[in-house]
């Protein structure tokens, strides 16, 4: 295999295994903070219980995804030189914002957030809490307007000295704001808000139908599906105003993502289906002008196809792009269904006597998951041939130096040492949840419980 292969997978390899854990963290630190505030507001240990249970977990996630953070780091000079001589100017700044304003006020409040129980006071360990948070929050930002400014480019000159060009920064905040930053900002940080939501759910609901921990699981388990509730729905409207913007700033990208070559003819809306590239055509369910109508109101407004690009400066994987944007899309609208059916279900009271129900929500954790991934892979590779849009191609980006086999090699060794931090992740996971929030003992005489386990065992 080629270099670029080679180094595209495994980039995307490390950033995909990476993925798993910051949206997890900033989603578990939006429940902690809720929980906390609760705690402090109510007085209810309970509510103080959970918020302790949640932070052991959030230093595991936060913890593995430092770590594995790390490694793209070294890979943009090892693999792509070309590419950090190119953005090296735009990328510096937005690295360093997230060092100076997210990292250091993440990293600040966490030993407080982790070691500072019972020896600093509440309110004060809530500030670390929402420190951590916001500090987790910001470092989302900085991340995704250095990924936009590779999508929607603004804000820079090119600078050209010798025979290497690079592009500098003329407008700061004209960098930050680019075309497609907030509307993808807003699409990742509800993303993970979904993630840690269903994490919740997930673990309070096997509780519930193991009939552990019964009283704080209803709560755990009502908050954090009132975020799902709200964040699914929050998600639909972001991901429409993402759409709007790749159709405007990448039209070529919005074409891939519904197999869309005719260009001047309106674009039909496909529910599923499969592209044949070389045949340019589609064969699936869809709605007849219907990506026409979500772009223009109207279902004969003709959408740029992929024919109205040069065949190199199109997407070359395009049912790839296909499959994993409609993926994406489609457990968006499942996440849907299925909190406000389960939000009905919570206030007819009903919600923890459904069995069935619950072992759906203790599975469902993988989709966030699935649907974080499969939407930066449908946006990363429907960017291509371009790792800065119309200024860079991927293939211009290497390091002139790095041999297929010294990436393999590293490829090799880079998945042997993720696949046993992940068993290592996931050992320790599991260690905690079994260990559950607190001594079980001490809750036996609780009615709540032995009624759970009656309804379970009838059911």
């Amino acid at each position: 295999m080629d270099v670029e292969i080679l180094s595209r997978v495994q980039f995307a390899f490390t950033v995909a295994f990476h993925y798993i854990y910051p949206p997890l963290s900033i989603g578990l630190g939006l429940i902690m903070v809720i929980m906390e505030t609760k705690y402090i507001r109510t007085g209810n240990k309970e509510y103080e219980t959970l918020a302790k249970f949640w932070t052991k977990i959030f230093g595991l996630t936060f913890g593995v995804g430092v770590a594995t953070g790390i490694v793209m780091e070294f890979e943009f000079g090892t693999n792509w030189a070309t590419y950090s001589r190119f953005v090296g100017d735009v990328f510096g700044s937005a690295l360093a914002a997230e060092g100076i304003f997210a990292f250091a006020l993440e990293s600040g409040f966490l030993g407080v957030l982790l070691f500072g129980w019972n020896r600093v006071k509440p309110w004060v360990h809530l500030v670390s809490t929402v420190g951590v948070f916001f500090g987790s929050m910001f470092s989302a930002i900085w991340i995704v307007v250095a990924n936009s400014w590779q999508q929607t480019p603004a804000g820079y000159h090119i600078v050209t000295n010798g025979l290497e060009t690079r592009a500098e920064i003329t407008d700061f905040w004209a960098m930050v704001f680019n075309p497609s930053s907030i509307d993808r900002l807003h699409h990742v940080w509800f993303g993970a808000f979904l993630a840690g939501a269903f994490l919740v759910m997930s673990v309070h609901a096997y509780y519930l139908l193991k009939g552990r921990y019964v009283e704080i699981s209803r709560k755990a388990f009502s908050i954090a599906l009132i975020i799902a509730t709200i964040f699914s729905l929050g998600q639909l409207l972001s991901g429409h105003r993402s759409a709007d913007g790749v159709a405007e700033n990448q039209p070529a990208k919005l074409a891939a993502f519904e197999g869309h070559f005719e260009s001047e003819a309106p674009a039909d809306l496909y529910l599923l289906g499969w592209v044949d590239k070389e045949a340019q055509k589609v064969t699936g369910l869809k709605i007849g002008g219907g990506l026409s109508f979500l772009l223009f109101y109207d279902f004969t407004t003709p959408v740029t196809g992929l024919n109205a690009f040069p065949e190199d400066e199109r997407p070359s994987q395009v049912n790839a792009v296909f499959q994993f944007y409609h993926i994406m899309v489609a457990i968006g609208m499942l996440l849907i269904v299925l909190t406000l059916f389960g939000s009905f279900m919570l206030w007819r009271k009903k919600l923890f006597d459904k069995p069935w129900l619950l072992w759906i929500f203790v599975v469902a954790v993988l989709l966030p998951q699935i649907s974080n991934q499969l939407g930066w892979f449908a946006a990363e590779m429907g960017r291509q041939p371009w790792v800065v849009y119309g200024l860079l191609r991927t293939s211009d980006a290497l390091s002139p130096s790095v041999s297929g086999d010294q990436v393999l090699f590293s490829l090799i060794l880079f998945t042997l040492i993720y696949l046993i931090l992940f068993l290592l992740f996931l050992y320790l996971l599991d260690k905690k949840i079994k260990l559950g929030p607190y001594d079980e003992s001490a809750d036996r005489d609780r009615p709540l419980q032995s009624d759970m386990v009656d309804v379970v065992s009838r059911k």
